[in-house]
């Protein structure tokens, strides 16, 4: 005789194993033991009569069949979960968990409170948000959604705008009495740069649209990092130039502690929902894009263009899934 199916509760299971990179974590968000994890990993492999998980006693990693089945694992689960969504229709609320990935900056200062709020409408969606200072690769990584700043977006990823955003030069007004105004981009060579590891283009290297042509500079200065908030306080120290986007120093700019150098040299960096699967064949995923679209619309229109604090907009309609370019 077969071994039965596996139950959906199992896989879940498994799922959360694999996210949380562990069974201690994975109880932790079930509120289970560690034990019953243990054992619904085991009843699962055994109805697939395959090994999923290598165990040691620091971490526990995905077996090339374990590989397939946490791929099968999720499309199934998003499946049940979209079931439930459409037939429940408006009295069911959107469930599951959804991993976000944004970077440190902005996942901190707009990111985060935006599915803080997002969660709060909806009860039963549990998010799991995770910051890096490096580009994720959402589909590798076990990731449903990715809220970036910057324009290169992979092809092979789905992608919808969420705001419009650039980034600017500005240093402090100290800084620019002591080593003068840069007046071209060649001349940033000579100034002191405050150089930051983005996750979106390479360290040092600032590419810019001046004038409607698009420039590149490779820039060097005594102080660098790899967090955009560091390098603004030390622009606003005087230290030197930054590129930073809008929604981060526009309120520095209207206040004076910053100006801005090089007013016709712009970096285009927009805000980005990046996902690798169609809005469709996700409930929570389409829920959350639809959510952050309206978040951040609302917050530009309160702020004049620039996301700079989190608004949360009006209850929508039911959102209808869309793929964007």
């Amino acid at each position: 005789m077969s071994n039965p199916s596996p139950s959906n509760d199992d896989l879940r299971v498994f799922a959360t194993v694999v996210l949380r990179s562990g069974f201690a974590a994975a109880a932790q968000d079930l509120g289970v033991s560690p034990a019953y994890v243990s054992k619904r990993v085991r009843v699962l492999e055994a109805r697939l009569g395959a090994r999923l998980l290598h165990r040691t006693t620091r971490q526990v990693t995905l077996t090339e069949d374990g590989e397939r089945a946490y791929r099968w694992a999720q499309r199934i689960l998003d499946d049940v979960d979209q079931l439930l969504q459409e037939i429940g229709g408006t009295r069911e609320q959107p469930r599951g968990t959804l991993r976000v990935s944004s970077s440190f900056g902005f996942g901190r200062g707009q990111v985060a409170p935006a599915l803080s709020a997002l969660t709060e409408r909806h009860p039963r969606l549990q998010v799991r948000l995770e910051l890096f200072d490096r580009l994720v690769d959402v589909a590798a990584e076990g990731f449903d959604l990715d809220v970036r700043v910057g324009d290169e977006i992979a092809p092979h990823l789905i992608a919808r705008r969420l705001a419009d955003n650039h980034r600017v030069l500005c240093a402090a007004p100290g800084y620019v009495a002591q080593r003068g105004a840069p007046r071209t981009l060649d001349d940033l060579r000579s100034h002191d740069c405050l150089a930051i590891k983005e996750r979106d283009h390479p360290f040092g290297v600032w590419r810019l649209q001046c004038d409607g042509r698009e420039q590149t500079v490779k820039v060097s200065g005594p102080l660098s990092s790899n967090n955009g908030e560091v390098a603004l306080r030390w622009a606003l120290d005087g230290r030197g130039i930054v590129l930073r986007s809008v929604w981060q120093v526009a309120p520095l700019l209207a206040d004076g502690r910053l100006v801005q150098v090089l007013p016709g040299c712009l970096q285009p960096a927009n805000v980005w929902a990046v996902y690798p699967v169609r809005l469709e064949r996700s409930a929570k995923l389409r829920v959350a894009v639809e959510f952050l679209v309206q978040w951040f619309e609302a917050a530009q229109a309160l702020h004049g263009g620039s996301p700079k604090e989190p608004v949360e907009p009006a209850a929508p309609a039911a959102p209808a899934g869309r793929p964007a370019a």
